[in-house]
């Protein structure tokens, strides 16, 4: 794995405004660095914005984007990259990921929806990419999304992904918990996709829980705490890619400070767990 692709170390945890109080008056805690959504705090002032400006000189901070639509016909937003450039700057932000999907056209469609797995879809994204690297001065990191129907499929999603890395030379966000509910929905072997996705591209992972809709069918939720077969299957990818720094994600049914942050606490000992055996084989 290129380490230069990686922005933090360790564990870390997706941060809501929910538990901001709790989480802010521990002294110190297991976690190496933050998530935040931008759109939820860039525009933020007032005892908030303080309160956020705080936690950002505490903790190394990442972004996670929800609208920037990176498969959407309509034009980029560069006005609204702008706007988060200046985010960035502001709170030493150390990489920005978005969803390898699109939520708007004309408006917002509140969802993420699967980009047609084609070239010409390749070619388009990568463009865009390339846009917002410019425009953005960094590069982008781009987050493998769970998808439930593939109009239009004319290449496998790990095709579709890693032409994009390749022609856009952008970075990847590998979210263990999306490969294992696709998995699940489209029948495949997990471990073969994360096999083929390139080391030195990953800059993190995300692991998150989902919900069971049916034997075959997977939605994934983050309402829930990570199963044992997601954590086995997190223990394979650092097998594979090496000990990559991830973050746990926790959007809805939200649990107290000291539930999130055990869970924070197992990533800390697959990733101990992996040290101890490379040192041991080394």
């Amino acid at each position: 794995m290129n380490s230069k692709s990686c922005p933090v170390k360790g564990a870390g945890l997706g941060f809501r405004r929910s538990f901001m109080d709790e989480f802010a008056a521990l002294p110190e805690t297991n976690v190496d660095f933050l998530e935040v959504a931008p759109e939820n705090w860039m525009e933020m002032g007032g005892a908030f914005g303080r309160k956020f400006s705080a936690i950002a000189e505490r903790y190394p901070m990442l972004c996670h984007g929800l609208s920037l639509s990176l498969g959407s016909p309509a034009p980029l937003d560069e006005h609204f990259l702008q706007r988060l450039k200046k985010f960035f700057d502001k709170h030493n932000i150390r990489t920005y990921s978005e969803h390898l999907s699109y939520c708007s056209d004309d408006g917002h469609l509140y969802d993420l929806m699967p980009i047609p797995f084609t070239e010409e879809a390749v070619r388009y994204v990568s463009d865009r990419i390339k846009r917002i690297q410019t425009i953005l001065e960094r590069r982008l990191v781009i987050e493998n999304v769970s998808y439930y129907a593939a109009p239009g499929q004319q290449m496998s999603e790990v095709e579709f992904i890693t032409a994009i890395l390749e022609e856009a030379d952008c970075d990847l966000l590998l979210d263990v918990n999306n490969v294992f509910v696709n998995s699940v929905n489209h029948q495949y072997d997990p471990m073969d996709y994360i096999n083929a996705m390139p080391s030195d591209r990953i800059a993190y992972l995300h692991i998150a829980g989902h919900y069971n809709e049916a034997d075959d069918l997977i939605v994934d939720t983050h309402g829930a705490d990570v199963i044992d077969p997601v954590w086995q299957l997190l223990e394979k990818t650092y097998t594979s890619h090496g000990v990559v720094p991830t973050l746990l994600e926790r959007d809805f049914n939200i649990p107290s400070v000291a539930h999130l942050l055990s869970e924070v606490e197992m990533i800390h000992d697959y990733q101990q767990q992996h040290k101890v055996k490379d040192v041991s084989h080394g």
